[in-house]
């Protein structure tokens, strides 16, 4: 019988070119790090990330819409510590305390796809 485990990675889309504007906004703004693609991929445009057991691709995407419902959830140690980063690095977000047990933030990334931060109580 076979067994799901957990996933794998999480893949975002971008317009075509924007792979310096992601390196930014998710290193140098939200402290991943950049993960090498491998070599057969590399054509394929795009850039991947690491954190903590977290792996985010961003992909590449022809006529490339942003996600505005569907999104990544990430818990969070210290919400607020990061709410007060977020502040610092002026990105927008929106506090959401609706869901019991609780707190979270959503955001948007550079290209329009919303981000959840969700610190479990």
């Amino acid at each position: 019988m076979y067994q799901l485990k957990k996933w794998d990675h999480v893949q975002l889309s971008a317009p075509k070119g924007s792979e310096d504007k992601a390196r930014y906004f998710y290193c140098n703004q939200l402290g991943f790090k950049e993960v090498e693609k491998p070599e057969s991929l590399r054509g394929n445009g795009g850039v991947w990330f690491n954190i903590n057991q977290i792996d985010l691709h961003i992909g590449i995407e022809e006529g490339f819409e942003p996600l505005k419902k569907a999104h990544p959830a990430i818990n969070v140690e210290n919400l607020e510590d990061l709410k007060e980063h977020l502040t610092n690095e002026k990105i927008e977000f929106k506090a959401d305390n609706r869901f019991p047990g609780a707190n979270r933030i959503h955001l948007l990334d550079p290209f329009g796809n919303r981000l959840e931060f969700i610190e479990k109580q």
